[in-house]
């Protein structure tokens, strides 16, 4: 197919001009993943969705804290951020961490939600939940049900802050980074992970609570933009990061982690030069079908209506192929404008992405404006014979 040997020679020279200077720097052996502490680990290019590194990845862990990153995004998604939270009794005193509440004390959502993901207030999450949910299983039931939308096909949640229970409340390195890359897109919770200090309201005091944000990372670490830490006895060191370099985001799970901090800017780092994002294909690229457009109007183009990322390494962009998906086999009556279909794109045998294909009107070329000149000269011919207008000419 003529688009993808024009496919490959656009890979190789795109990745000649801009991954040579990355690949100068990067030590030698640097395309193997870091030796990790962490039991399971796993990281994500959150655009694309592409899982980059595993460890342990579908091992069902607990996940402490981490937790807190589905409650958020829930809260977000189905409450109203200025909503006025009367603190109710069962938030009360909730074991580990904790930003203080008191009965009845009154903050907004949004406050409880910088809580809840800067100091870890267990208490936060409680008083969240059943403002958002009615009660903690109600909301329970909502955090699962997002679990589900999103793909996350091994994780059960039974409460929203993360505290130990029993092994019903699990997940795993590859569940919870789908997360972290979904929550991510979300601008509001965006800006509460990455937030170092906040002061929120704190009722009955002549003083604001100022939350420091318990993640080191945004102090440690270049670009580091989020998302969560977590601990329990049982769970041990859990950390969930992200970070932003030359607008590429990552984002990294470790569980039961000693040395979680380093273990997550080791991914991060080998993440960022290990991969790069390629295009692979430009929103009005032509593609060739091999089969019929239009048998009446050969001037029409089968195109692409999205640009196509992917992040790739440089020994794979030879593994890119695609295939041509259209709603019909054949394309006689298509029409300009017209959705027909997709263009499939594969690494290896993988399927990573579906491009919408559009008919649209080329370019005339001297061949046709002939052509169409010399139709144009037949039907006044034939209108002027009929009009007698030759016979006086």
């Amino acid at each position: 197919m003529k688009y993808l040997r024009r496919l490959s020679g656009v890979l190789v020279v795109f990745l000649l001009f801009f991954t040579l200077p990355v690949s100068a720097v990067v030590a030698e052996g640097a395309d193997e993943p870091p030796v990790i502490s962490a039991e399971a680990a796993a990281l994500i290019d959150v655009a694309s969705g592409r899982i980059l590194y595993e460890k342990n990845g579908d091992k069902k862990m607990r996940i402490a804290s981490l937790t807190k990153t589905m409650t958020a995004i829930v809260a977000i998604e189905e409450g109203h951020l200025q909503d006025v939270v009367e603190i109710p009794q069962e938030a009360v005193g909730v074991e580990g961490s904790s930003i203080y509440l008191r009965k009845g004390e009154h903050l907004t959502l949004e406050e409880l939600l910088y809580g809840l993901m800067l100091r870890s207030g267990n208490d936060a999450a409680t008083a969240i939940a059943i403002h958002v949910g009615g009660s903690v299983p109600g909301f329970v039931h909502m955090m699962n049900e997002k679990a589900a939308l999103i793909g996350m096909t091994h994780t059960q949640f039974m409460n929203p802050h993360g505290l130990d229970d029993s092994n019903m409340h699990y997940s795993t390195a590859v569940d919870m980074v789908k997360l972290s890359a979904y929550a991510l897109k979300n601008p509001v919770f965006r800006q509460i992970v990455a937030t170092k200090v906040k002061n929120i309201a704190w009722e009955g005091q002549s003083w604001e609570r100022r939350l420091q944000n318990k993640n080191k990372l945004l102090q440690l670490f270049k670009g580091a933009d989020g998302v969560k830490t977590g601990y329990t006895k049982l769970a041990k060191r859990c950390l969930a990061s992200s970070a932003t370099r030359d607008g590429r985001q990552l984002a990294a799970i470790t569980l039961n982690a000693p040395d979680d901090w380093d273990d997550s800017m080791k991914l991060l780092d080998w993440g960022f030069h290990t991969f790069q994002p390629v295009k692979v294909v430009s929103k009005g690229e032509t593609i060739d079908p091999d089969v019929p457009i239009a048998s009446e109007d050969e001037n029409l183009q089968l195109v692409t209506l999205n640009e196509f990322f992917y992040p790739l390494r440089n020994t794979e962009t030879s593994q890119i192929t695609s295939r041509v998906q259209l709603f019909q086999p054949r394309l006689e009556e298509a029409m300009a404008g017209t959705h027909v279909g997709f263009l499939q794109i594969f690494l290896g045998k993988q399927l990573i992405g579906r491009i919408p294909l559009s008919v649209r009107e080329a370019a005339p070329t001297l061949k046709s404006e002939a052509m169409r000149e010399g139709e144009d000269s037949f039907w006044s011919l034939l209108w002027r014979i009929a009009a007698g207008g030759v016979l006086h000419a």
